[in-house]
């Protein structure tokens, strides 16, 4: 798959799905990449829109700078990748570090945004979230990858999906090894910068916010909060799903975004 130069750094992309659909952006959560963690909803959204998924400054393919990030910087990133792929305006969406990263583009780049699903995001990071993030520091600067691994899964999912799905976590421990440990550090500490509860009124897209009932780092009480500020938002609880929610409740996951993105369609017309 590509890469492109934008902003002085090269970001790895794919692109899924027929030109001319309408565009999806997917902005992957803090230890994910583009890659891999779609893979419950790439082949099912790739039917519908023009799909992009990429992996921001410091994930996965694309460059690891080694200058602190910010969230703006990260939505100054998207706009060049935009920019450069001949993309005007788009639906975007993130999960988790990209629902943030999502927040800070709409809040930047207002016209360029058809619509916002937001899952399992944060406006804002209470006490107890930035204490878990910063015990996340602390392991990534052992970068002992195994023990960042068990520091980290039990946040990530519920007891029951670690329960049933050992094959799919012993898969994710393995990507753990390849992990750039500096970089991760970076973009966590990028995150407990994140402040946009103050003006999430300023959204005028309307938006989807999704959150996994069993979510226990960014869960219902924080989209609750999203739900109550941004003016056009609607909000759908996944059961018995945390906080990767996409994979763990894949399919009501596509179906909430594909119903959503339907329905502002419908009324714009497009």
């Amino acid at each position: 798959m590509p890469k492109i130069i934008v902003n002085g750094i090269e970001l790895y992309y794919e692109l899924h799905g027929q030109e001319g659909n309408p565009v999806l952006v997917l902005n992957n959560g803090i230890l994910m990449n583009a890659a891999t963690s779609w893979a419950f909803q790439t082949k099912n959204l790739a039917r519908h829109y023009r799909l992009l998924q990429y992996d921001c400054r410091g994930q996965g393919q694309s460059d690891h700078p080694e200058e602190p990030y910010t969230m703006e910087l990260h939505a100054d990133d998207l706009a060049a990748l935009m920019d450069g792929l001949g993309i005007d305006s788009a639906h975007i969406g993130g999960i988790s570090y990209g629902g943030e990263v999502a927040q800070a583009f709409v809040l930047k780049y207002p016209d360029r945004v058809k619509s916002l699903i937001l899952a399992d995001t944060v406006s804002e990071v209470g006490p107890e979230l930035r204490e878990t993030v910063e015990c996340w520091i602390d392991a990534a600067r052992q970068a002992d990858a195994l023990a960042f691994f068990h520091s980290t899964v039990s946040w990530n999912f519920s007891p029951q999906f670690i329960r049933d799905h050992q094959a799919l976590l012993d898969d994710a421990k393995k990507r753990y090894q390849l992990l750039d440990f500096p970089a991760v550090v970076r973009l966590c500490e990028c995150f407990l910068k994140v402040n946009f509860t103050a003006r999430l009124g300023e959204i005028k897209s309307p938006a989807c916010i999704i959150v996994g009932e069993l979510d226990l780092l960014k869960g219902p009480e924080y989209a609750r909060i999203l739900k109550r500020c941004i003016p056009q938002a609607e909000m759908h609880i996944l059961h018995d799903a945390g906080h990767a929610s996409c994979w763990e409740r894949a399919e009501e996951f596509n179906t909430v975004v594909v119903g959503f993105v339907a329905k502002q369609a419908a009324v714009t017309g497009e």
